[in-house]
């Protein structure tokens, strides 16, 4: 991800994924909709006002090294299942029959450890 447009628009596809208004972020995280509205649209943000959006939406910051990207890239490629998002489980966000991060990444550390 080379640009905050490309960010932006992620948490706003993520944040549809939840079906989570701008408006709903204020009890999430404590940021209003204006304040919310100008992160998706691509403006620079803080840091810290990145990781308290990603904890709102249960997400998580991962720094990878540019030569793992495509490594990285592929494992989540090879998910058969789309996580089903349940708004009820806010430290685990797929239900039985959906792939959770956790395994993906796992096994991103199992390849990398094999090569």
């Amino acid at each position: 991800m080379k640009h905050l447009s490309e960010l932006a628009t992620e948490l706003k596809h993520y944040r549809e994924q939840l079906a989570l208004s701008q408006k709903d972020m204020l009890l999430n995280i404590g940021m209003s909709q204006q304040q919310y509205q100008r992160i998706e649209s691509g403006s620079d943000t803080r840091l810290s006002t990145l990781l308290r959006v990603l904890e709102g939406l249960n997400l998580e910051m991962m720094i990878v090294p540019k030569q793992h990207i495509s490594a990285v890239k592929a494992l989540i490629n090879q998910a058969t299942l789309e996580p089903e998002i349940d708004r009820h489980l806010p430290n685990n966000l797929t239900t039985e029959t959906g792939t959770s991060w956790d395994k993906v990444l796992h096994s991103v550390d199992d390849k990398e450890d094999n090569l």
